[in-house]
């Protein structure tokens, strides 16, 4: 793991990080339960993997010549997160010796990443874009028990790339430097079990120079230094000999109810070859063949600090590029890939919520420990309330067998319903609040959502409540031959900033880049439903069917540019040929614009996945087949073919044929 971190190569950095935490969800899942030891005999020698997050500040010291020498310094704050993996070593002394390496990545957002940014006197941008940063540490400490104190330092490096724009060879041209330089910091460190440990920690990173240059001519040479205040948790491997998993260290075996911590880690790679494509536009899917990859590492962490009430956060790394910068298909074939490119691994909190339940009596159900799901025992009859940030897809139309790109099917609008404009950011996160009514055979749920501020981006409308996504869901549980099976009727209300498709086919044609639908935004309201229905055909057959609609007079602000879609799909246990675990899923989706919505797109409209230009509308119609081959208790391994016709909506185009290899391991 160290050699694949001081390699300072994204061929080796990349899959050396999420190849820990991948060990991480093995380790977990073979660990066996132990009895707890008091926290005066906790051992904190042996290996460890973890995580951690936390906020930072840099200063950069440039200075650039452009012919003239020129030098500046600049601050800025950012988050950021990362993974860690060490060895430490106990003396009888209570003294503590250890060595550790880690990986920090900065947040998401476009401008977490850029450490400098200067208008040349050229008129073109020059900015440095910080991609990691990696250290080699030593520590000594003093744990006399549960606590430990320490101090740390060593060796550090960091990756950044300049580019500068407009560019002399390319659009935007790009250098990479690399820096070496020293840490040094302290911490304290918390056993929260015999195997989980808790951490806050100060480090402050100096770094030499990075000097490139660039095509233009211009000579860039940068120094960094970063001051960074982070929490982390770390799972020990191999285990502690004096303590179970599930048992708080010094206390009571039934206060473990009252947190849990599980995790994620999904590749998906993909491609298809060379498709007839007389013509492309801005947004069309390349016709030459194609293969992308994207990869994420979820932590699902829960708490409850009181009866009744929740708290979750997600913590999430992304690093990978969908086919095409995900465009070219309504229904694209990776729910994997998002709408952002991240060359090198990325932080982004996905989810940050609570939740209080309030039991109306009667009759109880257990509830399984699980991602976001606490253990424990609540009354069917109840009422939930959730606020913060997540994806409205996690309380409304849910499906059994069709429902996340990580575990079942990977088209957009088949694992989700395609007439749905989903309010998200670019990733597939809002914030809002939803309320839930459940009861024994059925549930009714009501939410409010925020909406992007405009079309497919990372901003929100705070325009709060008189803009938004009001959505509402009825669900009707029944048995059917003896198998079960439920009904939803999804709606939504989008009250916000859009363009419309006729106002924009009504501006003169001669204007620029007609018909430019972001001159005629304001506020507008689209609306839609959703029939979903699943039903179990015996232990080891499901099927499931999916209809949308919405008016299509609109742009799309979150999802995807669909305005009607039909999906049914089945999915088979292995049971019969002796692998009960494994999967086999096949679905498929029909999908259309409204009459104004293919005027639009005909005349060089361009929505948030397609636009080539021209259409011959046709019906775009996609096939989907899965084989989920489970590995182990923890680990699956899925191959998937898509098949295409009419992508974009263009009968001139395609068709066209996906394959994908999907590992997936959780624990």
């Amino acid at each position: 793991m160290l050699t694949g971190f001081v390699s300072m190569s994204r061929s080796r950095l990349v899959p050396a990080l999420f190849g820990l935490l991948g060990a991480l969800a093995a380790e977990l899942a073979a660990a066996e339960p132990r009895r707890p030891g008091p926290p005066e005999a906790f051992d904190w020698s042996g290996l460890y993997i973890g995580g951690h997050a936390g906020f930072g500040i840099a200063n950069n010291r440039t200075t650039i010549a452009d012919p003239v020498a020129s030098g500046s310094r600049e601050s800025s704050a950012r988050g950021f997160g990362g993974v860690q993996a060490g060895y430490n070593f106990q003396l009888p002394s209570w003294i503590l010796l250890g060595i550790e390496a880690d990986a920090t990545f900065p947040y998401f957002f476009e401008s977490d990443d850029i450490v400098l940014s200067r208008t040349q006197a050229n008129g073109a941008s020059l900015t440095e874009h910080l991609d990691y940063i990696g250290t080699v540490r030593g520590r000594i400490g003093f744990a006399p028990g549960a606590w430990m104190i320490y101090a740390t330092g060593g060796f550090a490096w960091s990756r950044s790339r300049f580019l500068e724009n407009p560019g002399t060879l390319a659009d935007e041209d790009k250098k990479l430097g690399t820096r070496t330089g020293w840490v040094l910091g302290a911490g304290a460190e918390y056993a929260l079990t015999p195997d989980w440990t808790a951490r806050l920690e100060y480090l402050y990173d100096r770094f030499g120079s990075a000097s490139v240059n660039l095509p233009s001519g211009t000579a860039v040479s940068s120094a960094l230094d970063v001051h960074s205040l982070r929490v982390g948790i770390n799972r020990k491997l191999g285990g502690s000999g004096g303590g179970g998993a599930g048992e708080l260290v010094g206390w009571p075996a039934a206060q473990y109810d009252r947190w849990n911590l599980h995790g994620q880690y999904t590749f998906v790679g993909q491609g298809y070859e060379s498709f007839r494509s007389p013509y492309a536009g801005p947004n069309s899917l390349t016709g030459g063949a194609q293969f992308k990859n994207t990869q994420t590492a979820t932590a699902f962490i829960g708490f409850r600090p009181w009866d009744g009430g929740e708290i979750y956060v997600n913590p999430e790394l992304m690093q990978g590029f969908g086919l095409s910068d995900v465009r070219g298909v309504a229904g694209f074939p990776n729910g994997e890939a998002q709408k952002s490119n991240f060359p090198y691994p990325r932080l982004n909190i996905a989810r940050a919520f609570v939740r209080h339940t309030f039991g109306l009596g009667g009759a109880q159900e257990t509830i399984a420990d699980g991602p976001n799901q606490l253990a424990g025992k609540q009354n069917i009859s109840r009422i939930t309330v959730s606020a913060g940030k997540f994806a409205v897809t996690d309380f409304f139309d849910g499906n059994s067998y069709a429902n996340d790109p990580r575990t079942t099917f990977l088209n957009w609008n088949i694992y989700g319903g395609g007439a749905y404009d989903w309010t998200m950011d670019k990733l597939s996160w809002t914030w809002g609040a939803v309320t839930e009514l459940n009861q024994k055979h059925w549930a009714v749920r009501a939410g409010y959502f925020l909406l992007p501020r405009v079309s497919n981006s990372n901003s929100f409308d705070a325009n709060i409540p008189a803009r938004g996504e009001y959505t509402a869901e009825a669900e009707l549980r029944y048995v059917l031959f003896a198998q079960p099976g439920k009904t939803r009727l999804f709606g939504w209300i989008n009250h916000g900033i859009m363009g419309g498709y006729a106002d924009a086919l009504a501006l003169p044609a001669a204007s620029a880049d007609y018909p430019d639908i972001t001159t005629t935004r304001h506020v507008r309201t689209n609306y839609g439903a959703v029939l979903n229905i699943e039903q179990a055909i015996s232990d080891d057959i499901g099927i499931f069917t999916r209809a949308s609609w919405s008016p299509g007079q609109v742009e799309i602000l979150g999802w995807t540019d669909v305005h009607r879609a039909l999906s049914l799909g089945t999915v088979v246990r292995g049971t019969s040929w002796a692998r009960p675990d494994d999967r086999v899923g096949l679905a498929g989706v029909v999908e259309g614009l409204s009459s104004v919505g293919r005027s639009y797109f005909a005349a060089g409209g361009l929505g948030i996945l397609i636009g080539d230009g021209r259409l011959n509308y046709r019906e775009e119609k996609i096939l989907e087949t899965y084989y989920s081959y489970q590995l182990n208790k923890w680990t699956a391994l899925t191959f998937d073919y898509q098949y295409v016709i009419n992508p974009g909506y263009n009968a001139d185009r395609g068709p066209v044929s996906f394959y994908s290899a999907r590992l997936h391991a959780e624990f």
